[in-house]
């Protein structure tokens, strides 16, 4: 049976639309808040999201996201709390939720019992920075039996066979990580990145998604041309950031201006996004 994640990338693709997944961390800059950015984000086109799991040692965060994370963490931003934000969204709200971050607090809390309270409060997916396919057997299992997607980062340094490897164990979407290095704006795309996402498109049928230093509208347009999802984070933590007290304003606009462009890309070349 379909998971919300599938049929969203099912119906995104019948239509040539590349899906928006805004990243968000739970927590930041509280819970309640949280939850207010993430229904706001679907009211202004997002089709995913991802919420992210805050750890003290963030190693692939850029320092926009870094500061989002201590944020959440000082927020009592805990496993167990954003497990409990999961199950009140699922009270409005039907959206696929992704959680990201770290395995250190998924092998602290457990990951069969972390996979098992996942999908009971309503999460789709799980995507883990730090924990490659061939160490995910003890998360993989649980995840699997409990319908919670495993998705699995790709680089511009990933060989293609290994990328071959990857995509066997991966479900949901597979996230190519649009640049070396950590999170965080920038002022321009890589040249080689359009071709290198045509070329894994080659090697598997899971929606490619891309993240890692998309944050204006017009780069948001341009990668929903080739790639099946365009990921969004540090923008988003930094006009969190600017505006503590009603972030969910701020963060709505840029969303619906991103998806807008991007839905404009879909109706100028409707064959051009394939997931």
């Amino acid at each position: 049976m379909a998971g919300r994640i599938e049929k969203k990338f099912h119906e995104l693709g019948s239509r040539g639309e590349a899906a928006l997944i805004p990243f968000v961390f739970a927590g930041d800059p509280d819970l309640e808040r949280t939850r207010q950015i993430v229904l706001e984000l679907e009211s202004r086109g997002a089709d995913l999201i991802e919420l992210g799991v805050p750890f003290s040692d963030p190693m692939a965060d850029g320092p926009a996201n870094q500061r989002a994370g201590a944020r959440a963490l000082n927020a009592g931003a805990s496993v167990a709390a954003i497990l409990g934000l999961v199950s009140d969204l699922r009270k409005d709200t039907a959206i696929p939720i992704v959680l990201f971050g770290y395995y250190n607090p998924i092998l602290q809390y457990g990951p069969e019992r972390f996979a098992a309270d996942a999908a009971r409060a309503g999460a789709d997916g799980c995507l883990v920075v730090d924990l490659p396919p061939e160490e995910a057997d003890e998360l993989k299992r649980p995840a699997r039996d409990h319908g919670i997607d495993l998705i699995y980062l790709l680089a511009p340094t990933t060989p293609i066979e290994r990328a071959r490897r990857i995509v066997r164990s991966a479900s949901g979407f597979l996230y190519y990580v649009s640049v070396t290095g950590v999170t965080g704006t920038r002022t321009a795309l890589d040249a080689e990145l359009e071709p290198r996402v045509r070329e894994l498109k080659t090697i598997t049928r899971l929606p490619i998604g891309v993240g890692f230093g998309i944050s204006t509208v017009e780069q948001a347009a341009r990668v929903a041309s080739f790639a099946a999802a365009v990921v969004v984070g540090s923008a988003f933590s930094l006009l969190i950031e600017a505006h503590p007290e009603a972030p969910e304003v701020a963060v709505g606009e840029l969303a619906g201006a991103m998806k807008a462009a991007m839905r404009a890309t879909a109706a100028s070349a409707p064959d051009a996004v394939a997931s």
